[in-house]
């Protein structure tokens, strides 16, 4: 993983906490354990973070809901 792919991780991981109402251990343990954050946040850093905030934050939601995540 590089520097830049851990910076968005981390962005990504604080932003849907916000989100969601969660905390970010909370956030990261689900994103981790769903293999969401390795998968799909820092493999596909290349695309994802050319997009806006919201985008990315409702992407990586509905993504969780699909997986019946969000509770």
């Amino acid at each position: 993983m590089t520097t830049d792919q851990l910076e968005f991780a981390t962005y990504c991981i604080g932003n849907v906490a916000r989100a969601l109402g969660w905390s970010q251990p909370k956030t990261y343990s689900v994103l981790n354990g769903s293999g969401i954050l390795m998968n799909y946040i820092v493999k596909s850093y290349d695309v994802l973070h050319t997009f806006s905030k919201p985008y990315i934050v409702e992407d990586i939601v509905d993504f969780m809901n699909s997986k019946n995540l969000v509770k």
